[in-house]
């Protein structure tokens, strides 16, 4: 043991780091180090014998432990002293001013689409969140069996015993700002409608609570080519980017027919999304032509007026926009998140450079 004592006090001494510390360590008192393996002979000796052992095993593994942790800390202390002789600071330096607040990137998006439709000859439209059954299923041609109009989709509010109003919800969609907008101003019309909305879901790409921008276009003589347009014109100026291509897949809405879902073209290089090229598609909203059952219910008479409606997720396009992995973050993460991801209030939200109307 005497043998082993000096050997590896000899060792720690010389290590020149804590890579090579580390060796040392293993080769002492690693599972197959020297000194864990006369230690691992203590059960084939005598008991006279064994307890004598067993005490002077244990004082040799306590000392090169202790020798192990000394040259450890004394190698940390002399690389903290060469960084304190190889770097400064100049303490008398005023500290760096940090903004106190940020746009939350919700809202940032909220600003920047809102800009870009405005430029469309779009207005913004809104509604209650609170939403009768009416205003958010019926108008909207959604059937009474609809898998939506089910307690485990939708919020329905609390109605007390002999309350024979009609039922109300949290509203599922900005769509019942649509009909409401309608119904107050007729046709033509061309709106937006962001805001939020409520579904019962959760998980990395869904919240109870998160954001959409709906629009509506209604007219003599809208057709989904003007519906093709008005989404590259939004997504060319909200990516920035100055080519999109937009993929319309046939689909099923009860509030839309024809229906289609809209995918872009994008990449994924080194893990950061490129919008306008590559070879894979990303659905990003839903559309079609507004069901003339829709337009009867908000007093438009479709057989003199027709128009388009799309839907997309304001968080979902921020989360493209902006790099932000996981929706949940919006809304669990603290000032630290705000601060990389959140703009500041002289910010100017991004507009569309000339955009024919």
């Amino acid at each position: 043991m005497d043998a082993l004592r000096e050997k590896y006090l000899s060792a720690i001494a010389a290590a020149p780091g804590e890579g090579a510390l580390e060796e040392v360590r293993v080769a002492a008192l690693g599972k197959k180090g020297e000194i864990s393996a006369l230690m691992a002979t203590l059960g084939k000796m005598a008991p006279e014998e064994r307890k004598a052992a067993g005490a002077a095993m244990n004082v040799l593994k306590d000392e090169i432990d202790a020798a192990l942790r000394a040259k450890k800390a004394a190698l940390s202390d002399a690389a903290l002293d060469e960084r304190l002789r190889s770097e400064w600071l100049d303490v008398t330096l005023p500290g760096r001013p940090r903004r106190t607040g940020t746009i939350h990137p919700v809202s940032q998006v909220m600003d920047e689409l809102t800009a870009i439709f405005a430029d469309m000859g779009f207005a913004v439209a809104e509604g209650p969140q609170v939403e009768s059954d009416w205003y958010n299923f019926d108008a909207l041609n959604i059937p009474p069996e609809h898998p939506a109009r089910q307690e485990h989709d939708t919020f329905f509010m609390h109605r007390a015993e002999g309350d024979n109003r009609p039922p109300h919800v949290l509203r599922t969609h900005t769509s019942p700002v649509q009909i409401r907008a309608m119904t107050e101003q007729g046709a033509p019309i061309r709106v937006i409608a962001p805001g939020r909305v409520y579904r019962m879901d959760m998980d990395q790409t869904h919240t109870p609570m998160f954001h959409q921008v709906e629009g509506l276009a209604i007219d003599r003589d809208i057709s989904m080519a003007n519906l093709k347009w008005t989404l590259e014109e939004f997504c060319r100026a909200f990516f920035e980017v100055d080519r999109v291509e937009l993929r319309f897949r046939a689909s099923h809405f009860p509030f839309t027919e024809p229906s289609a879902e809209v995918d872009i073209r994008y990449s994924n290089v080194g893990g950061q999304l490129r919008i306008g090229e590559g070879d894979k598609w990303m659905e990003i909203l839903g559309s079609g032509m507004v069901h003339p059952k829709v337009l009867q219910a908000a007093g438009v008479n479709p057989d003199e007026w027709q128009g388009f409606a799309f839907g997309m997720g304001i968080d979902r396009i921020a989360m493209l926009k902006y790099g932000i992995p996981d929706l949940r973050a919006f809304f669990e993460s603290d000032l630290r998140w705000l601060r990389h991801y959140g703009f500041s209030a002289l910010d100017l939200p991004n507009l569309p450079g000339g955009l024919s109307r």
